[in-house]
């Protein structure tokens, strides 16, 4: 197919990579053209001065920038995709962004003869580079048939779970989940230190048990490490955790942990730690 791809940050520029590498006509577009320009080298591509360049004559267009302002930009601006896309063609937004942006898209797409998904996306920067993202999706049934093939690329799931905004819905069920966990995995570290427990050995035991999870087996030994360059920086998941506290002051949930965990990521910011990645939660802990 003939696809564009906007926004090449970390996991952008790998998961376009992807679809390059797969055989698609790739046409990619980023706020810094140096970035656009290295990839279209790299995968054979091309690259677009603007967002409604990239978009014009695409099959499918993929969007994955930083927030619902950012996605508004390349969407519905002066240059955005929507001033170009052809019609019948379907936007995929795998930004990590609100509910609200995705069902307004949604609605201006369908007004405008186009289709719109939204596909945030989990798995990190690896994830991204090794093409087996967890892709959680919101819109119409034929329209997810129609792009399965090609978000199949780098997912190594993905699932429609109901109409624009679902797949973002679901995002910030995901990233509740992770919070706690990661606060957890941090006190657990923390107490096996301070018991003067081989910290390491206890984990390599534990993992494999009930306590067992993504983030024990994968950052365990870099919390240990006193090492916290692995991608998803704590800037990025205070912005998706209030996305997740606002809608839940919107639908009456309750989220006591998340708001708590959050606080301690906004501790971890005073420490400087605004880029380093989630697992950093164990430095507010340290004596």
């Amino acid at each position: 197919m003939k696809v564009a791809f906007i926004g090449l940050g970390v996991m952008g520029y790998p998961m376009a990579g992807h679809l390059a590498n797969a055989g698609h006509d790739v046409t990619v577009y980023n706020r810094t053209a140096a970035k656009a320009e290295q990839w279209s080298q790299l995968y054979k591509g091309s690259r677009a001065a603007t967002p409604a360049e990239a978009a014009r004559d695409a099959d499918i267009v993929f969007t994955c920038v930083g927030n619902d302002d950012d996605l508004r930009q390349v969407v519905t601006g002066t240059q955005g995709v929507f001033s170009s896309m052809a019609q019948g063609a379907v936007l995929v937004d795998h930004t990590t962004a609100s509910a609200e942006v995705a069902r307004e898209l949604a609605v201006i797409a369908t007004e405008k003869g186009l289709e719109f998904i939204d596909a945030p996306v989990s798995g990190g920067q690896a994830g991204a580079e090794n093409g087996v993202l967890s892709i959680m999706i919101g819109g119409d049934q034929p329209v997810y048939e129609r792009i399965a093939p090609v978000i199949d690329c780098y997912a190594k799931s993905a699932r429609l779970l109901g109409p624009a905004g679902s797949g973002q819905l679901a995002k910030m069920v995901n990233q509740i989940c992770i919070a706690g966990l990661v606060q957890g995995l941090a006190e657990g570290v923390h107490f096996a230190k301070q018991a003067g427990l081989d910290a390491a050995a206890v984990f390599d035991v534990i993992q494999h048990g009930a306590a067992g999870s993504w983030q024990m087996i994968n950052r365990h030994q870099t919390m240990i490490d006193d090492q916290f360059d692995f991608g998803f920086a704590v800037d990025w998941m205070r912005k998706d955790l209030k996305i997740a506290l606002d809608e839940a002051r919107s639908n009456g949930a309750q989220l006591p942990v998340t708001a708590l965990v959050d606080q301690f990521y906004a501790e971890v910011q005073t420490l400087g730690g605004n880029r380093w990645d989630t697992s950093s939660l164990v430095k507010r802990l340290e004596p």
